[in-house]
């Protein structure tokens, strides 16, 4: 009955990333054709192929392409980083942007900008070390005062006011060091370019990589330190390489798409809900449903009131708000200390 139990499991799980990696592409599909100037689904390939030279595809290769290949990016980091700081803090109410991860890379990204203007390829490596930072001094404050899961938030929410000062001062004194500011602290994907995605790309690979090589041992941190320790795992030392890889995605989707909240917060818990707790699905399941859900943002907010657009960070904390609200209440009103 066990097995029987575990295969349909498998079967069901399965089916269920085949669902979201066919919502991928259907997303990056729409996100190609639909905007200001409706494009054919038959003009995509041929200008992929470099084919032709008309507007549609001029269109596609220098505005659709990088912009959809963007959310796909940034969406699935964002979740999977949310996903991981989730599981490896055991606090539903964790996510890059309220803990103040996102505002940590962001301050690296500005001052990176601001120090090195010619050195754009260091602006991913700089966000992973301001993301880094943001994360060991949340952890740090929270175990000084209690380490319970309200004042892990509570400190995230003030490291993150006092970087995104950080980066309110930068730009003030020097306000080319981020270029469309504005765009970047609410979080959007307009006027991108794939020189600034590939860069964050091959840093997005390989965390993604380590991370999934790690699923097992991180089901086995989050049956808790003690258990973890007395079957072979080092829980301390896993809990900051994860921590740190999880900083690393949050980086590279924070240095070419801004500020963008909610992604790592309500992703992970829907993947929770219809895949369970087992890492290596939830991790796929959040990648697939992370480009999804900032794929379909992005096109909701370029469609919504055309042909003007709203950045898509706007709609993420329409959204994402009512939802943090729910989990705070569900955790009645932070009582909760394990």
């Amino acid at each position: 009955m066990k097995s029987w139990r575990t295969s349909s499991t498998r079967r069901g799980r399965a089916l269920l990333l085949g669902l979201l990696c066919g919502l991928v592409l259907l997303s990056a599909l729409l996100s190609m054709c639909l905007g200001a100037s409706p494009i054919s689904p038959r003009d995509i390939l041929p200008a992929l192929l470099n084919e032709g030279d008309t507007a549609a595809a001029q269109i596609i290769r220098y505005a659709r392409l990088p912009r959809t290949c963007g959310c796909l990016l940034a969406g699935a980091a964002l979740a999977v980083s949310g996903a991981v700081i989730q599981s490896v803090l055991d606090n539903p109410l964790a996510a890059p942007n309220i803990i103040g991860v996102s505002s940590g890379a962001g301050l690296a990204a500005a001052l990176c900008g601001a120090l090195a203007p010619a050195a754009g390829g260091l602006i991913p490596a700089a966000a992973f070390a301001g993301a880094l930072a943001a994360v060991l001094l949340v952890l740090f404050i929270a175990e000084r005062t209690g380490a319970s899961k309200l004042t892990l938030v509570l400190a995230g929410v003030a490291v993150s006011g006092m970087f995104s000062a950080g980066i309110d001062a930068v730009v003030t004194f020097i306000p080319d060091a981020l270029n469309g500011w504005s765009d970047f602290r609410i979080g959007g994907l307009s006027n991108l370019a794939m020189g600034r995605i590939i860069p964050a790309f091959w840093v997005v690979l390989a965390a993604m990589a380590l991370i999934f090589s790690l699923a097992g041992e991180m089901d086995i941190l989050m049956l808790g330190g003690d258990t973890a320790q007395s079957l072979g795992v080092r829980a301390k030392p896993l809990r900051l390489i994860l921590l740190a890889l999880a900083a690393a995605l949050a980086g590279a989707a924070v240095s070419f798409s801004g500020l963008l909240g909610f992604v790592g917060l309500i992703v992970p818990h829907i993947m929770r809900r219809l895949l369970g707790e087992d890492s290596r699905p939830l991790l796929a399941g959040c990648a697939l449903g992370g480009a999804a859900v900032l794929t379909l943002c992005d096109l909701l907010a370029r469609l919504l009131f055309a042909p003007y657009e709203l950045p898509v960070g706007i709609v993420l904390s329409l959204a994402g708000g009512p939802f943090f609200i729910w989990l705070l209440l569900r955790q009645r009103g932070g009582r909760s200390h394990d």
